[in-house]
């Protein structure tokens, strides 16, 4: 006997039913990572990508990981008054005043006292919607309502070019908001449509971290914007980047929460690199990195103590940094027992890493020895990479005399 059609619709619903059945696993991501310690951290987010790239099944994934409801606003199909709230007319204005009506979606939230607000489509808002969210991002207010602190805020847009009527951010809404640049994996895509999408998990926050993840943060911040003055607020000049992400008291204060929240947590450099570069913007945020990288790099004075114990950064620019600072500490305070010291360094980096990191080092270690000092065993194992290093030196020069005398014929 034929299936009825409802019987055949339940069938259809049945094979949807196991299209969506999914799982997740442990995978290192490095945009849900940064996505997740910024709701962590209690800012707003904006995820920049093209169209049916997965931004909105991120926020899905992120939600249920978090087991908080998910409430969507599409921001283009709303008037400003849906953000700023109705006015209700009471029995006596003149004395009670006219409150505004909040959304139901904004009490839903108030009540449930927690949840994800995911604000959609927020490229192709008008101007006028953009400025009535002003409120709601920054003080978290929709009408007479107060949204509650367990409410996170995560928006959605799309880049001009690709947006239905699409406009740009105003500046005051831009730099509200983290600005995260949202591309798809092919890996995690391929792997997502077998069925097994990666787990979205709030950061690991050390108690003990706390107290000098804040200070490192503050020293942070505090010490970039002390020598580089210019970058505390610099509005760009041209209307697609003053859509985006740039610098201002605002956007450094949520930089600094940032920071303290990847330290406390442990978050690696990829992490923050998204992060601070989507508040403040590429430049600023390369230059804080930087910053960043040079307060991490482990004392001279203490690598000169023990260096049998001495961890060496590997990332060559930060060794050559460190090998550095440990020369110029001897060069400050001589004495035998240091330049023993900063040979035994030396040998551990040509060792651990790539030679040709050692050669100035060992050169201008050389330059400090004073009469009286014996020449250690390690000069021996250094001297092979720095006469290799020399005789490089010299064959490239030849090798550009005869290209400037063939230049020149």
């Amino acid at each position: 006997m034929p299936l009825q059609a409802p019987d055949q619709l339940a069938v259809a619903d049945a094979l949807s039913a196991l299209l969506g059945d999914s799982t997740t696993e442990p995978r290192p991501d490095t945009q849900l990572a940064a996505l997740t310690l910024a709701v962590a951290a209690d800012l707003p987010v904006l995820l920049w990508g093209e169209p049916g790239i997965g931004k909105t099944a991120a926020l899905n994934r992120l939600a249920e990981a978090l087991d908080l409801p998910l409430t969507t606003v599409i921001a283009s199909v709303h008037e400003p008054s849906d953000f700023s709230g109705l006015p209700v007319v009471g029995d006596d204005p003149a004395v009670q005043g006219v409150p505004m009506a909040p959304p139901d979606w904004a009490v839903r939230l108030v009540q449930a006292g927690r949840g994800l607000l995911f604000l959609d489509e927020l490229s192709t808002a008008p101007p006028a919607v953009q400025a009535a969210l002003l409120r709601l991002v920054l003080e978290r207010r929709v009408g007479a309502l107060r949204l509650p602190p367990g409410v996170r805020i995560v928006a959605a847009a799309n880049p001009r070019s690709s947006a239905a009527d699409g406009w740009e951010l105003s500046p005051p809404l831009a730099n509200r908001f983290v600005h995260l640049q949202w591309a798809h994996d092919h890996e995690v895509v391929v792997r997502g449509l077998g069925g097994t999408w990666p787990r979205a998990t709030l950061p690991r926050l050390d108690p003990d971290r706390l107290p000098a993840a804040v200070d490192f943060a503050r020293r942070a911040v505090c010490g970039l914007l002390a020598t580089r003055p210019t970058l505390v607020h610099r509005l760009p000049n041209g209307e697609m980047r003053r859509g985006g992400a740039w610098p201002s008291p605002r956007s450094w204060d949520m930089t600094l929460r940032l920071v303290a929240f990847a330290h406390a947590s442990g978050s690696d450099r990829d992490v923050l690199s998204l992060l601070v570069r989507g508040t403040v913007g590429d430049g600023p945020g390369l230059e804080l990195l930087a910053s960043v990288d040079r307060m991490e790099l482990p004392d001279p004075e203490t690598l000169l103590a023990d260096p049998a114990a001495a961890e060496l950064p590997e990332r060559g620019d930060l060794r050559q940094a460190v090998l550095d600072g440990v020369v110029a500490a001897v060069r400050e305070r001589p004495d035998r027992a240091r330049w023993d010291a900063a040979w035994a360094l030396l040998v551990r980096a040509l060792d651990t890493g790539a030679p040709d990191l050692v050669v100035v080092p060992a050169t201008t270690l050389a330059s400090l020895r004073r009469d009286d000092w014996d020449v250690p065993a390690a000069v021996e194992q250094l001297a092979g990479v720095v006469a290799v290093s020399r005789r490089a030196d010299r064959a490239a020069g030849r090798a550009a005399e005869r290209l400037t005398a063939k230049a020149g014929r």
